[in-house]
């Protein structure tokens, strides 16, 4: 499987964690709820059709990677609680 595409599972005592590797910084990020409010923000902004995220092509995923690292969770005003 391409490197971008690289998603892994790992099994918490009460829930499965999702990771996805950034290819371009070389790191996994984890998925979860700020990501998932992020991924909205980021689609509302560029005028994008939601889909999930896992069924992005390669080149997609990495162009919310590269526009992640420029929006912060402050920036975009996410406070989970």
């Amino acid at each position: 499987m391409p490197t971008a595409l690289r998603a892994q599972d790992r099994q918490t005592t009460t829930t499965t964690v999702r990771t996805y590797h950034d290819t371009k910084n070389n790191e996994d990020h984890e998925w979860n709820a700020r990501e998932d409010q992020a991924y909205s923000a980021y689609n509302t902004q560029k005028h994008h059709k939601t889909v999930e995220f896992s069924k992005l092509k390669p080149a997609d995923q990495q162009k919310y990677w590269g526009w992640r690292h420029e929006h912060s969770d402050a920036q975009l005003k996410i406070d989970i609680k």
